[in-house]
């Protein structure tokens, strides 16, 4: 039976605290587990609160603590597991340093794990952290959940294996060497996963089912469906064949864009009226592990990393056999560049692939001896890309053992990145590759060199690199470069160079679950100011200069030529797409090397923008973000996610715009109204009416007068307008065409009635209420606090009865515009409106007093003692319940209303380690396209899909060739005839010659013809607007061009150089 905590708190076993020698914190009971939704909101969206909880009763020993293992505890305590013991017999070497971050100079011989325990502790105070030292026993071994070891030699895993398999404890081997890695994965006879992929159960509305076998379901068109066949679905809310909601689930199969069969025969179940929601039924899926022992000649299939490698995974397999020979009998690992070592190696695999079973799927035709040699150059030595990354492989395995959710690795994943190795013809480009080329400088990173050799070291001490960004992939890039040696000066070697940081944000508390150089004293602090300070912790040498400048066209002041120019390479840690675009413009413009990556959830990516050989970054675009219609978030919700949007407009129309405008009415009435005389229309009256609401029918004095707002809002909102709704469209109303009105997706909905003992209800009115007091500056009494007292009040208010209007209109348009006022929200006597309101807004000024102010509330998400949360669930929860659409708790509206995007340090790990090493095959030049690699990745399936970049799109015409990296330099303050004529000795037609938005020259225009003999650089100053420092010699424009065909040819950014 696996030890991982199951569901439900009666079959959680107990983690025992562990008895062997060791420090640390003591261990937190089990009892009632509580995640701090603040800290882990971001997880949350990934893993759930289910899993999150079975994670926080698990304990992790985490066996070797070089580079690999702190990277894995790291994760692993991050992600919040009860209690990680970190073991370890080795003392600390210099070399260590080169992979493992949380150990300094001072820390040699200090035992390893000891060394950083206190260290890894600070990065979650909420998991016990313990270190250990000493043979591993058995009865120690048998008190965890899961066992990671990443130094043990075969036969010590063997044992660790055996003991761990029958005992119901999960196990992982995971070793790097060099730029090769290989995990062996054992989770017991019988492991279960709950959720296989991590996501949403698919779902579809239904419009109609036949009756037959099979039956054919048809569904609304609003999506695309995405069941596959054999999934199984389950129905809820059928109407006319109600068996489907009470049967199932069923299985399902020819499954189409907008319909499915059903393996079931419904011929019997009645006519199909109308309605349905059928949503996927997720299974729990058994893997029979095997032991090491087994897999070793009975591996099975190999998770593949890269498509160009089919062969690898085998290769690997039979080489790393060969390499636990080697170890065995020699006691130690090939030397680097030591030929006799590596043809010892090639030997022994030659003889283990001899030996694999004739047709067994892992057996080699013949080994490859150039792998074998390089992976006898590399075993000796661990660097920190590969650390970083299967630390963030691993530390997901691991959460995956603890928690049952997402699928693991079964059993072996092998990974090698050779191409990151330099070729021999670039080191001698760069005058390296002699004798010493790989021999030890008795420094930190003399592991690094082993396997890259001293040219690229010093290549990487002198590199100026930009890293934008210092959040999480941030932080993790900082610590990667700290241990790689960007910008850190080599003993005895020449000038460092330099990493500059930036990021204008700063640290929050949701941060430090993933973000691991903040601690919670760093709450409010720059994000590059902290993480550059920590990460020279990590290493002294380490050059890093920290700024909180947005990287954008207003701070091109900052970043300007000089510091572009400057650059060796860019790495990009960003958030948002606009911000990426933005640096990838940069990038082409000064032709520098871009790294960018991103992450969301267990999903991460990279891509590789080299000057010359790939394509950019902006040349491909994902498709813009599906949004609901007006109408349907308005009137027609039929899912929580469109009652959740409506909430957050809401709150910020009530509390947050309006009490804008009505502050900047009293700042300037005056000027105020004479605006809006310039210019009345509907938008115009809306605006004025809102001021009007805050400053004249809803203004409060009081609390009890901002619980009677409440009570009005929710009148308001959940009942009259739901039953103006019916009223004018009655649940048996049709359309032109005949059809029932209330079809699906649209929901029929019910007014609600306001009951002070409905705890909903009530945490309504408490929050609605804070937060108008709030708008006024009002104090909130004590009893406040209490949503039953708060209620009472409410109950008391006196609301008018609902009247119908007749003559309502209310859209229904799908494709109506959302930025403008509707139909039923225009009139035709707005001026009149606005005459009347600003008459009275300007009658009142005097009596609204002078010490009245009106404070905005910007919507925050992240503090859950504000009620902004608590308002917008109340909301969304209150329409749902109008709807008949299931509510959700607090957390769940903060992810969606929020915008939250869910992230875990895991896949970070993974994409920032993947990235890295790919840095080492742009800093020396010379590397082919097929050298690098853009990847995706999904840790929950896991999925690594790694391929080849895209070139650039080259252009040739009359001998010439270009691309999207070349910009043509035209020298000289020229006039515009001189580079029309520049451009005709080429063969090309320039008509029109513009600089940003304006238009400098245009031949089908007359007038332009006098800007012929004018120069360009008066041009862009008198007509551009642009200003030209002293300091800038050129200037940029866009001249379009056509062939001698007259086909129009897209040429490259033309600069003047006119000083």
């Amino acid at each position: 039976m696996s030890k991982r905590a199951a569901e439900g708190s009666s079959d959680t076993p107990s983690a025992k605290k562990p008895t062997m020698s060791k420090s640390g914190a003591p261990d937190g009971g089990p009892g009632q587990v509580e995640i701090d939704e603040n800290l882990h909101s971001r997880q949350l969206a990934v893993y759930g609160r289910e899993a999150m909880k079975r994670m926080a009763t698990s304990s992790v020993l985490i066996s070797g603590l070089n580079g690999l293992g702190v990277e894995v505890a790291k994760n692993v305590i991050l992600a919040g597991v009860r209690s990680v013991t970190i073991h370890d017999t080795a003392s600390v070497t210099l070399q260590d340093l080169s992979a493992q971050f949380y150990l300094t100079e001072q820390d040699v011989g200090r035992n390893r794990a000891e060394a950083c325990r206190e260290k890894l502790q600070e990065l979650n105070t909420g998991v016990a952290v313990h270190a250990a030292s000493g043979q591993l026993a058995d009865d120690f071994v048998k008190q965890f959940q899961v066992v990671v070891s990443t130094t043990a030699p075969l036969a010590e895993s063997k044992r660790l294996d055996g003991l761990c398999h029958s005992a119901g404890t999960a196990f992982i081997w995971a070793q790097t060497r060099g730029v090769f890695a290989r995990v062996f994965t054992d989770f017991g006879p019988a492991f279960t996963v709950y959720d296989v992929n991590g996501e949403e159960p698919h779902s579809g509305i239904v419009a109609s089912v036949s009756s037959g076998c099979p039956a054919m379901v048809t569904c609304v068109e609003d999506e695309r469906l995405e069941f596959q066949d054999g999934e199984l679905v389950q129905f809820s809310e059928v109407v006319g064949m109600e068996k489907l909601n009470s049967h199932g689930p069923f299985k399902v199969k020819n499954c189409k864009a907008h319909s499915f069969e059903l393996d079931a025969d419904t011929s019997g179940w009645g006519e199909y009226v109308r309605g349905g929601i059928v949503v996927q039924v997720k299974e729990p899926k058994t893997l029979a592990f095997r032991k090491l022992e087994q897999a070793l000649s009975d591996p099975g299939e190999f998770l593949l990393t890269d498509f160009s490698k089919l062969d690898r995974p085998a290769q690997l397999h039979t080489a790393f056999a060969a390499l636990d020979a080697f170890e065995a009998a020699a006691g130690r690992p090939p030397r680097p560049a030591q030929p006799e070592d590596a043809a010892e190696l090639l030997r022994l695999a030659e003889g283990v692939a001899a030996g694999a079973a004739e047709g067994a799927a892992h057996k080699v035709e013949a080994v490859d001896g150039g792998v074998v040699r390089q992976l006898a150059h590399c075993a000796g030595a661990e660097i920190n890309p590969m650390a970083a990354m299967f630390g963030g492989v691993v530390g997901q395995e691991v959460v995956k053992a603890v928690s049952g959710k997402f699928h693991p690795v079964f059993q072996w994943l092998y990974f090698d990145s050779l191409e990151s190795l330099p070729d021999p013809e670039q080191l001698a480009k760069e005058g390296g590759g002699g004798a010493e080329e790989f021999q030890p400088l008795g420094s930190r990173y003399d592991p690094h060199i082993a396997v890259f050799g001293r040219t690229m070291q010093r290549r990487l001490a002198g590199l100026n690199l930009f890293l934008v960004g210092a959040g999480a992939l941030g932080c993790e890039f900082l610590k990667n470069f700290a241990c790689m040696g960007v910008g850190c000066a080599l003993p005895g070697g020449g000038a460092a160079g330099r990493v500059t940081v930036t990021d204008d944000d700063v640290i929050e508390k949701s941060n430090l679950s993933r973000q691991f150089l903040f601690r919670d004293w760093d709450i409010g602090s720059s994000k590059s100011t902290v993480a550059a300070a920590a990460a020279q912790r990590l290493n002294p040498a380490f050059s890093v200069t920290p700024l909180q400048n947005r990287v954008s066209p207003e701070t091109e002041n900052v970043f300007n030529d000089v510091f572009w120019q400057g650059l060796d390479l860019v790495v990009n840690a960003l958030d948002n797409v606009n911000a990426r675009l933005y640096v990838d413009s940069r990038c082409v413009y000064f032709c520098k090397p871009l790294l960018e990556s991103g992450t969301l959830g267990p999903k991460c990516n990279t891509q590789m923008v080299i000057p010359r050989l790939t394509e950019n970054y902006g040349a491909s675009r994902d498709p813009p973000e599906k949004q609901a219609p007006m109408c349907t978030v308005h009137s027609f919700p039929h899912n929580i996610d469109h009652c959740l949007t409506w909430a957050r407009s809401e709150f910020e129309g009530l509390l947050e715009k309006a009490p804008r405008e009505a502050a900047a009415y009293l700042a300037a009435p005056a000027d105020y109204a004479r605006s809006l005389r310039a210019n009345p229309d509907a938008s115009a009256r809306q605006q004025l009416e809102a001021v009007a609401e805050v400053l004249l029918e809803g203004r409060a004095g009081s609390f009890e007068q901002c619980i009677s707002w409440a009570r009005t809002r929710f009148q308001d909102y959940f009942h009259n307008r739901i039953a103006q709704l019916t009223y004018t469209f009655p649940e048996d109303a049709t359309t032109s065409t005949g059809a029932p009105f209330w079809s699906a997706p649209k929901r029929f909905p019910r007014p609600l009635n306001f009951d002070p003992a409905d705890k909903s209800h009530a945490s309504f009115v408490q929050a609605a209420a804070i937060l108008r007091a709030e708008v006024y500056g009002i104090p909130r009494p004590d009893w406040a606090a209490d949503p039953a007292r708060v209620a009472a009040v409410a109950a008391g208010v006196d609301v008018p009865a609902f009247v119908p209007r007749a003559g309502v209109q209310i859209e229904t348009d799908p494709k109506a515009d959302r930025s403008k006022p509707s139909q039923a929200e225009r009139t035709h006597d707005d001026e009149a409106v606005i005459e009347s309101l600003l008459g009275r807004l300007e009658g009142a000024v005097g009596q609204l007093g002078a010490g009245l102010q009106i404070s905005p509330i910007q919507f925050e998400k992240d503090d859950d003692t504000n009620f902004h949360m608590d308002l917008i669930a109340g909301l969304a929860n209150m329409r749902a319940r109008n709807y008949s659409i299931p509510e959700v708790d607090k957390l769940k509206a903060k992810l969606i209303a929020g915008r939250i995007i869910p992230a875990i340090a895991t896949a970070t790990a993974v994409a920032t380690g993947m990235v890295c090493l790919e840095l080492y095959k742009a800093v020396l030049p010379g590397k082919p396209l097929e050298a690098f690699r853009n990847t995706f990745a999904n840790l929950a399936l896991p999925l690594f899909a790694m391929a080849e970049p895209i070139p650039p799109k080259v252009i040739k015409y009359n001998g010439l060739e270009w691309s999207l990296w070349d910009r043509w330099t035209l020298e000289g303050d020229l006039t515009v005839q001189q580079v029309l004529d520049w451009f005709g000795a080429k063969g090309l037609t320039a008509y029109s010659i513009s600089c940003g938005p304006a238009l400098l020259y245009n031949n089908i225009f007359p007038k332009h013809a006098e800007r012929l003999g004018k120069k360009m650089s008066e041009l862009v100053v008198s007509v551009a607007k642009m200003e030209l420092p002293t300091a800038r010699d050129h200037f940029d424009v866009v001249v379009a061009c056509e062939d001698e065909e007259g086909e129009d040819l897209d040429v490259p950014l033309v600069s003047i150089k006119f000083r």
